[in-house]
């Protein structure tokens, strides 16, 4: 993403007074923080609709905002990407009826609780080192993305793009905990929607025949084409089946067993609550995808009216966008634009650090503790678990700075979550659906899903939206498998331990 800096004064000023709005916002909603309920989990008491953007926005980084409006401004692109966005509602209603009245039964903390209260602790370990270890990974490269932009801005090194961003987003998730980052997301959502819709409008205001014009060429060039019915298992582009099983069971696994996405619902005052935020989200999800997609078609009417004329013609994928927000937007919208363009990542990134504290804490550090801990004790350990994540985070990008990636940012990310998410469902799947199957078994069976997913994603053409689906059904029926050829008889696996059914 390496092109000119040609950025006003006004937006430089713009980008940097949001981002100290940010920091001072989540200082002050998230001002006193006393007990580890407080800080993990917002005190179970935040309202239903704040729940619901805090989710949009956390699932919504820089790689959302960038990437998705490349996907229809290509040569042959359209709006069947759409189609994953169905699979994301249907899986949300699922993890409704399925997942969050187990929940809600006890006073959880984490997604992972659920897998001891099953099987044993060593799941409960197991699930948790994953989810911190992926999502360390994962989010230090979206990181590393955002600074890339925040470089292009205020023409900073890349380094200290990478820790000034991130030494702001670790200071209020840090000091206000849950609630600070969940206010914030509910603002951030609302920054990068205006933003994103300031886009759209300029786009089209600059297009010749405006709406309609859009309208005809989107027309003529099959953009708006959003089915596509194809039984393909290996088809590169979305098609119905992939979009709505793989998205189903990708959100099932995103949604229902990460810690990033259930401690929102654990935040909420109660399981009506929780449900409302997690089903009407994705149909926000659906439309914000849609709003993405379109200002991607407007891209490519923008640069087929100038073809051979200027060097937005020359760009693709995920600098299209961001080239057209730094050269084309109007002072002040730029700078606005570009705040939205932060929003997404921040959004993310705090989300990262305040779920792999809470997963740290509760699944890690208190279990191995022997004697009693304070609150006080464990508010202090969740600040310092937050600060030690973030730097890590910070370190990870600067070292992907430092070092260079030779593919796609996007496909980094994926790469990083596809080979646990499906598999870690699958445990989820057992543990609901499989009262026979002790921790011995499901613990094989899940390894044996990583191992299978990884052969099929290596020696097969599978289309990427399936891996969810093939890791979580080969890691239930590889735990089923184990179970009757290896029969367990002592619980789970661990003395003293009952294999409670849920």
């Amino acid at each position: 993403m390496n092109f000119a800096l040609n950025i006003n004064a006004v937006d430089v000023t713009i980008v940097i007074i949001y981002l100290l709005a940010v920091l001072t916002f989540g200082l002050w909603i998230g001002r006193g923080q006393i007990t580890s309920t407080d800080y993990f989990l917002g005190s179970r008491s935040l309202p239903w609709g704040i729940l619901l953007l805090s989710i949009v926005a956390t699932e919504t980084s820089t790689v959302t905002f960038l990437s998705l409006p490349g996907i229809p401004a290509a040569s042959h692109g359209n709006l069947t990407f759409l189609q994953i966005a169905i699979g994301y509602i249907v899986g949300r209603l699922l993890i409704v009826y399925v997942l969050l009245p187990i929940y809600f039964r006890s006073e959880t903390f984490t997604a992972y609780q659920v897998l001891e209260a099953r099987f044993g602790k060593l799941s409960r370990r197991l699930t948790s080192v994953l989810f911190l270890i992926t999502r360390t990974l994962s989010d230090a490269l979206r990181l590393f993305l955002t600074a890339l932009v925040l470089q292009i801005v205020l023409g900073l090194d890349l380094t200290v793009a990478v820790i000034l961003l991130g030494l702001i987003t670790v200071i209020y998730t840090l000091v206000g905990g849950a609630r600070s980052v969940i206010w914030n997301d509910a603002f951030q959502f609302a920054v990068y929607m205006l933003g994103a819709g300031a886009a759209f409008t300029i786009i089209i205001m600059k297009l010749p025949g405006g709406l309609p014009g859009l309208l005809q060429f989107a027309a003529e060039t099959d953009k708006l084409q959003m089915f596509d019915f194809d039984f393909s298992l290996t088809k590169p582009t979305m098609t119905f089946w992939s979009g709505l099983v793989g998205g189903a069971f990708l959100t099932a696994a995103t949604h229902g067993t990460d810690q990033l996405m259930v401690q929102r619902y654990l935040s909420a005052r109660n399981q009506r609550d929780a449900s409302l935020s997690l089903a009407f989200s994705g149909l926000i999800v659906f439309l914000q995808f849609a709003v993405f997609l379109s200002i991607g078609i407007a891209l490519a009417g923008l640069v087929t009216q100038l073809q051979g004329q200027n060097p937005l013609a020359s760009r693709g994928g995920d600098q299209l966008f961001a080239y057209f927000i730094v050269n084309y937007m109007p002072v002040g919208l730029a700078g606005l634009t570009l705040a939205a363009v932060f929003a997404a990542a921040m959004s993310t990134l705090s989300s990262s650090l305040n779920s792999s504290a809470t997963a740290w804490i509760n699944d890690i550090w208190l279990p191995l503790r022997k004697s009693e801990t304070s609150q006080y004790e464990q508010l202090r350990a969740a600040r310092t678990a937050t600060a030690v994540f973030g730097i890590l985070q910070v370190s990870i990008a600067t070292l992907v700075g430092v070092v260079g990636t030779t593919e796609s940012t996007v496909f980094s990310v994926l790469k990083i979550a596809g080979f646990t998410a499906g598999p870690v469902l699958g445990l989820f799947l057992l543990a609901v659906s499989a009262p026979q199957v002790k921790q011995p078994a499901a613990l094989l069976g899940f390894i044996a899903g990583v191992a299978g997913l990884a052969g099929v994603a290596v020696g097969t053409d599978l289309s990427w939206p399936w891996y969810a689906a093939v890791g979580s059904l080969l890691t239930w029926a590889a735990g089923w498998s184990i179970q009757l050829l290896w029969p367990v008889e002592d619980g789970p696996g661990v003395p003293g331990e009952v294999n409670r059914p849920l």
